[in-house]
């Protein structure tokens, strides 16, 4: 509604008010990073503005310097924050601060206020209210701005974070934007100079554009990048990852790139020390995700996924060339030689520094791999090139390593027996379920090292390796694998006119629920298991498959039968005295449930506990 001739009212959309409320009402670990909210927004303002120099010629206020200026009075607990960036039309003003800035981000604080949790103020930026912050401490605030447009007016927006805000237009000459209002009783702490200029050394030091408090220049405008490698303090560059990640944590390792020749660029990369949730699962994250670009020290893309193959793109960091022109639009960056080689030159230098980091800091290489591993495997089915280091970089625990503890393939082939001539790999939700599985019975029986797959994505990778060192890769759920070799002492088989008439009765019984019914030569201690056919997926590839809603048919499979087990044994003792004894295709159905319900895929449970409570029933009766 009108309020005036030029002041408009405009009210917050419901689901900005609720947003608002959350921000304004919930406790906050850290109110300060209010103030590294707006300089963040006031530097992305001057890196547009910057780029936009390039190319335009009219730009309002061409010859202003880049800067960033605060200025606080301890006294009344004035705070102010200007910037000559891009500034804002009134569209812009009405886009940018009275809409939700990202979707999704009110369902997800909802969430935590649903759980009860304190808001941690490092989520503020990354869900896209970071301008919003600036409500935990005072109950109004002021935007002044004009945009860098020649033709372009000045604007007022007015807001106390309530139902509403105003927009009026104004005389303003400068280009940029000038943020102000009061800070609260109980936060007059950030009107003392020496507390602003504590949090910009924390959170703001390397903006690359000088931040001016009161007059005087509080931070370290550099190109961390372009520093000698013996001049680069760890201490500098932690602080410079945390700047450009918005990372709370230190990163877990550095990486300083300096290339001359075909192509030259300067690089400092970083690798954090946890994944986001769920990384693995949103690949939107991964799209938008990449280093920063910079084209003689001028930002050109803040997040750019062309330098590096999307399975590397949770390296956060700067990569700086002088063989881009400084105007250079996305779509240049997309098709660019310069660019696809330095992106070459990148990886290559990515993986030989995961080399380095595995033999001379083994403990940093496992916490990686634990954060990223399942990320980086995604390479070996989309980066060929570089598919040969990819295999060596890859660890998986086996059944002769503890929990937790990892081996590589050139580790596995290297104790192979002469006589093994496969590498063999059990796939499964968990270390405990896959060494709980009848499949492994024989290979742990033989002493046969067994690589256990509890990564989800590795049920796509790894069988696409086939063989390493000239040794075939081989689930141990196949059918076609040799298992004539055995210990002795162990319990003879059926033989000759008793086996047969069991697997009948297994056939018979089962119908077309599987593919075939033979003896098992794997199983130890087992009654029976179920196996996959030569060319079939095995079970958890199925299972991954439908869950990714795949349409992929449910292949029937071989269940093997342990003809030296006492129960197979009795049941042909059984079937010798009463074919027609109803408990003998009980036992059957029992025994082949229980084999679908030991890996999961035994749809229903309530006819096996019928069979279950019949069979205790039978046993009880017989004594």
């Amino acid at each position: 509604m009108n309020t005036g001739s030029s002041v408009r009212e405009f009210e917050y959309k419901a689901e900005m008010k609720q947003l608002l409320d959350l921000i304004v009402h919930s406790l906050y670990t850290h109110p300060e990073i209010f103030l590294r909210e707006l300089i963040s927004n006031a530097s992305d303002a001057l890196n547009k503005v910057r780029f936009n120099a390039l190319t335009a010629e009219d730009l309002l206020d061409r010859d202003a310097e880049l800067a960033v200026r605060i200025s606080i009075d301890k006294e009344s607990g004035a705070f102010a924050i200007e910037d000559s960036g891009i500034g804002m039309s009134e569209e812009d003003l009405v886009a940018n601060l009275g809409t939700v800035a990202k979707s999704g981000t009110l369902g997800f604080m909802q969430a935590l206020k649903e759980q009860q949790k304190e808001l941690d103020g490092n989520l503020i930026g990354q869900f896209g209210v970071g301008f919003y912050s600036v409500f935990m401490v005072t109950d109004e605030v002021t935007v002044e701005t004009r945009s860098s447009q020649p033709d372009s007016k000045g604007y007022r927006w007015r807001s106390g974070g309530q139902g509403s805000y105003t927009i009026e237009e104004t005389e303003r000459t400068e280009r940029g934007t000038k943020i102000t209002f009061t800070l609260k009783e109980e936060f007059r702490e950030f009107a003392e100079e020496y507390r602003v200029e504590q949090i910009i050394r924390k959170y703001s030091n390397f903006v690359d554009f000088p931040i001016y408090l009161d007059g005087k220049q509080v931070n370290t405008v550099t190109a961390l990048w372009q520093r000698p490698k013996n001049e680069l303090k760890e201490a500098d560059a932690a602080e410079f990852y945390k700047f450009i990640a918005g990372d709370y944590q230190d990163p877990l390792d550095y990486l300083q790139v300096s290339v001359e020749g075909a192509v030259a660029f300067k690089a400092l990369l970083f690798l954090p020390k946890e994944a986001p949730m769920d990384l693995l699962y949103r690949q939107s994250e991964l799209e938008n995700r990449g280093p920063q670009l910079y084209v003689r020290k001028v930002m050109i893309q803040h997040e750019c996924r062309d330098l590096l193959p999307e399975y590397l793109r949770f390296i956060a960091g700067v990569v700086d060339t002088e063989d881009l022109p400084l105007n250079v639009s996305r779509e240049v960056v997309q098709t660019s030689p310069v660019l696809a080689k330095i992106r070459q030159i990148l990886t290559g230098k990515i993986l030989g520094w995961f080399e380095e980091l595995a033999k001379e800091q083994p403990e940093k290489f496992r916490t990686f791999y634990k954060a990223f591993g399942p990320i980086v495997k995604i390479g070996l089915n989309t980066d060929f090139t570089n598919r040969e280091k990819l295999i060596e970089l890859l660890r998986f625990e086996s059944t002769k390593t503890a929990q937790d503890e990892f081996v590589t393939l050139k580790e596995y082939a290297a104790r192979m027996p002469e006589d093994q001539k496969e590498i063999y790999y059990h796939s499964g939700a968990s270390r405990e379920q896959l060494l709980a599985h009848p499949n492994l019975e024989y290979f742990q029986d033989m002493g046969i090292e067994v690589l256990l797959l509890s990564d989800p994505v590795d049920v796509f990778v790894i069988p696409s390796i086939h063989e390493y060192d000239k040794k075939p890769l081989k689930s141990i759920e196949k059918a076609d694998i040799d298992f004539s070799k055995r210990k002795a002492g162990q319990a003879e088989p059926l033989v000759g006119n008793l086996l047969e008439p069991v697997l009948k009765l297994f056939r018979d019984t089962l119908g077309d629920r599987i593919e075939d019914v033979v003896e098992s030569h794997r199983l130890v201690s087992s009654p029976v298991t179920l196996v996959s056919g030569k060319n079939a997926f095995d079970s958890q590839m199925e299972k991954m498959m439908k869950m990714m809603q795949q349409d992929v048919p449910a292949g029937k499979r071989i269940l093997e039968v342990n003809t030296s087990h006492p129960i197979v044994r009795n049941l042909s003792g059984m079937l010798i005295a009463n074919e027609s004894n109803p408990l003998l295709r009980t036992v059957v159905n029992q025994l082949f449930e229980g084999a679908l319900m030991l890996e999961g895929s035994l749809d229903s449970t309530t006819a096996f506990l019928g069979r279950m409570n019949e069979l205790i029933e039978a046993a009880t009766l017989s004594r």
